[in-house]
């Protein structure tokens, strides 16, 4: 077999590996590469190839706005039963405020166990100032936009939902004088899952070069030091979603939690690379309708909600932050501290956007919640993207129990789909 024929056959089986698959690869292609990259010194060209990815999240954020409001109003629209869209939003909140507590605390005994602060030296951390939250009801106000199109030109995605849910509801109150607006969220929906699809096929060469250009970038010098409380973090993270949410699948949902992972690798992995609970909407969303079987009336409401309030991941980075800065200024926490860092890590994370780094300013309220020193952020801050990539994972993990559940108890869930392993490994169609 000559030359040409060969790479021919290789880009043929590349082209017809399953997208989870090509994602995988390129991961753990892009770790290796950066990782020699660092070894030789050569941190520049990963600054390069960080271009790629860059460019891929660019495409992913492009599709937020659009795929939040068309996908909501039809949502909304589809749904006539008003009681039941009241239902789904109380379930939705509620399984968000409980899992978070549940994260924060696994977060908290895991930094108690670990001790990841224990002989770190705090003398070269830099002071923070204290970020000082909104009162309550200043963040209850800002929901409502007073510019729906600036709203969408900031990406307030909060505004945008409650936006789209009004309109939708606008549209169903109106009756046969919205149906023509109605089918043409129908087709510009149709329109938008397309262009989600073709963004989505770019997934692997973005995964490449980000993870190419952190495992070049901080390389091990910077991880070995600071590994327990990586390690921390990222086991429970891997706790959480294996016990609480695979746990919650299997006995409120009476649903194979084998399937239900099975289904969401391909946002796992989106959501490990770009940090982004928001940008990883998108794939999210196609996802847990097209592998798991969950109606779209369900997902178009849950999913975006879950990318703003849900930020179990991030609470329970904060448990663990918070444990190392204690630890390694030697100061002593009481059960009332434990139980201010639970309430306070739970409110603070309904309120971080779902973005690179968000987290990291939220811990600060959380620090200052308890007297502990903001110097201890600075250390944090030089591995924030190595422990953000794991809590966001978390995080858009729970978006989806949450939306597999609730589309569970609304009968909103084809079984056949969800109970089939061939859904996730449809292979994709090759032009001769």
């Amino acid at each position: 077999m000559d030359t040409a024929s060969q790479k021919t056959g290789l880009f043929a089986t590349w082209r017809n590996l399953f997208l989870w698959k090509q994602i995988v690869i390129a991961l753990v292609l892009g770790v290796i590469v950066g990782i020699l990259l660092n070894a030789t010194g050569n941190e520049a060209i990963a600054s390069t190839i960080k271009y790629i990815g860059t460019l891929f999240l660019s495409l992913i954020k492009m599709l937020i706005v659009p795929l939040i409001f068309v996908s909501l109003v039809c949502g909304m629209t589809s749904v006539s039963d008003m009681a039941r869209m009241g239902r789904i939003g109380l379930k939705s909140v509620a399984f968000y405020l409980c899992t978070t507590a549940f994260a924060i605390t696994i977060g908290l005994a895991l930094g108690a166990l670990f001790q990841p602060g224990v002989g770190i030296d705090m003398g070269t951390a830099t002071a923070m100032e204290p970020k000082t939250a909104p009162p309550f009801i200043e963040q209850l106000i800002a929901i409502v936009p007073t510019n729906p199109i600036a709203a969408a030109a900031d990406g307030k995605v909060l505004q945008i939902i409650f936006f789209a849910i009004m309109f939708g509801l606008s549209i169903n109150l109106v009756g046969d004088a919205g149906k023509p607006i109605r089918d043409f969220f129908e087709s510009l929906n149709t329109v938008v899952l397309k262009l989600t699809e073709i963004v989505i096929s770019f997934a692997p060469y973005g995964v490449f070069a980000l993870m190419a250009w952190v495992a070049g970038t901080y390389g091990l010098d910077l991880l070995l030091p600071l590994g327990t409380i990586i390690a921390a973090l990222y086991i429970g993270c891997i706790l959480h979603a294996i016990f609480v949410y695979g746990g919650l699948v299997t006995v409120l949902g009476r649903l194979n939690p084998v399937r239900f992972f099975q289904g969401i690798v391909e946002p796992q992995i989106v959501a490990f690379t770009s940090t982004s609970s928001s940008g990883t909407l998108p794939v999210t969303m196609t996802a847990v309708q097209k592998n798991l079987g969950v109606d779209r009336s369900v997902a178009s409401f849950t999913l975006p909600l879950g990318a703003t309030i849900n930020m179990d991941g991030t609470a329970m980075y904060q448990g663990v932050a918070a444990l190392f800065v204690a630890q390694a200024f030697g100061v002593d926490l009481g059960m009332s501290e434990y139980i201010t860092i639970i309430l306070t890590a739970t409110l603070a994370s309904i309120g971080t956007a779902g973005v690179p780094g968000a987290g990291l300013v939220m811990l600060s309220l959380v620090l200052t919640s308890v007297g502990l020193p903001l110097e201890g952020v600075a250390i944090i801050a030089g591995i924030d993207r190595i422990l953000d990539m794991a809590r966001t994972s978390l995080n858009v993990t729970g978006d989806c129990a949450c939306t597999v559940l609730i589309a569970k108890s609304e009968d909103q869930i084809d079984m056949e789909v969800y109970d089939t392993p061939h859904v996730l490994e449809t292979p994709k169609v090759t032009e001769a």
